[in-house]
């Protein structure tokens, strides 16, 4: 069965047109062009993938990629005319699989699609892997996709599990920011290693006592990041 990919942009051409490329690729795709259809299309059948325009009319992208977040983890590239970085590392705080500025080719477009793809979806060593890994009282169970931090299940973005699983199994040692995104985000994502101080950023609020102070998640400065045993 095709991997199905809810498109949400409001611009009726350029729509068109990337349905158009996605299906020729061997995709099924849906098209919402504002956020109350793209709702009751994602709670009718969640796709596997969705694309997001985040200059909305009616309710944001914003809003809307908050609400999918409630209804279930489905990975999500924002699609935006906004260049600006602090958009691009709102995105990516916020949970966001990839980023793709317009305007953009289409095989740029496809490339990141399968990408984002490849990496939501396990791969046979990772079903024979370890099912739970525990440091410092931060329990990991990679099976159920749950995390407990000193005894409280807490939530986390599929992201911030992979980076927070990455860097607990390789605890006390030194993971630079490339190797981090090379293993977590994989050799071709499109993105730069900000992207890692993001998440990193965003981890330490859940599982230091005081983010600003943290005791388990450090940084080497020059190099990168490593989980420590306190």
């Amino acid at each position: 069965m095709p991997e199905r990919i809810l498109i949400v942009e409001d611009e009726p051409s350029l729509a068109e047109a990337v349905s158009y490329a996605l299906t020729q690729e061997g995709f099924a795709t849906e098209v919402a062009m504002e956020g109350r259809a793209a709702l009751q299309s994602f709670e009718t059948a969640p796709p596997d993938l969705v694309i997001l325009d985040l200059m909305l009319p009616g309710l944001s992208g914003w809003q809307l990629f908050a609400a999918f977040r409630k209804l279930g983890v489905v990975p999500v590239i924002m699609l935006t005319a906004r260049a600006e970085e602090a958009d691009r590392v709102a995105g990516l705080e916020m949970g966001a699989d990839d980023y793709v500025t317009k305007p953009f080719s289409m095989r740029e477009l496809i490339a990141r699609v399968r990408a984002v793809l490849r990496r939501s979806s396990p791969s046979p060593a990772d079903e024979v892997a370890e099912t739970q890994i525990e440091a410092d009282g931060v329990r990991i169970d990679l099976g159920r996709h749950e995390v407990l931090v000193d005894g409280v299940p807490l939530s986390f973005s599929p992201k911030e599990f992979d980076l927070l699983a990455y860097l607990v199994q390789n605890r006390g040692r030194v993971r630079s920011r490339e190797n981090i995104l090379a293993a977590v985000w994989g050799q071709d994502a499109y993105l730069d290693e900000r992207t890692v101080d993001v998440h990193v950023r965003w981890l330490r609020k859940k599982i230091e006592a005081d983010a600003a102070e943290p005791r388990r998640l450090l940084t080497v400065r020059g190099v990168g990041y490593k989980f420590v045993e306190t």
